[in-house]
């Protein structure tokens, strides 16, 4: 049974989870499809516009295949860009599925997936500062993510963390110098393993 995360698996790299997901740690695979349930949707729906029901079942058809491919990885650390192009690769194949009974739609899958790549390029710069702000103190990430993500004003936001809403300003001003810095430096990432992303 998978219970609550602790601290240190929330704060745990992909790197560590999927070596503790090859060693059969169900709390691990919980926690990597948890971390990853939502990019790997956007690329489904957002990238490759497959409709929710198809989205749905190509969903799961993606991290059945993680699970049995996982072993043919071969850098932990590779795992994001891994996942991108398997999710790809199925999304395509549902696609080609999909475009057998409407001929007409076989020549657009081309186009689609070239077109995926700068949506796929986005969503990796957000999840690269979801992780960012993840590793932040909980208050920063707090902040930033209610002025940014749900777009709260600076009154909402005050009341919500108890600060007084005039220090708002300030305390998004920091945080974001504190994001910022933790982004500098950071590369794209490892590319993708060239072994099993099929």
């Amino acid at each position: 049974m998978v219970g609550v995360p602790t601290d240190a698996e929330l704060v745990a790299t992909d790197a560590e989870l999927v070596a503790r997901c090859r060693q059969g740690d169900d709390d691990a695979w919980a926690l990597l499809v948890e971390r990853f349930a939502r990019y790997v949707h956007a690329i489904l729906v957002r990238a490759y516009r497959l409709c929710p029901d198809v989205a749905e079942e190509t969903f799961h058809d993606v991290f059945a295949r993680v699970y049995e491919q996982l072993p043919k990885l071969r850098d932990d650390a590779a795992f994001r860009p891994w996942l991108a192009q398997l999710t790809r690769r199925v999304a395509v194949d549902e696609l080609r599925v999909g475009a057998h009974e409407r001929p007409a739609d076989s020549e657009l899958i081309e186009d689609l997936d070239i077109a995926a790549d700068d949506m796929i390029a986005e969503l990796e710069q957000a999840l690269t500062v979801r992780v960012a702000m993840a590793e932040l103190p909980s208050l920063c990430g707090d902040v930033l993510d209610r002025c940014f993500a749900r777009d709260e004003n600076y009154a909402t936001i005050g009341a919500a963390l108890g600060v007084p809403a005039g220090a708002i300003a300030g305390r998004i001003s920091h945080c974001l110098g504190r994001l910022r810095r933790k982004l500098e430096g950071r590369s794209r990432g490892p590319s993708p393993s060239p072994s099993a992303a099929q």
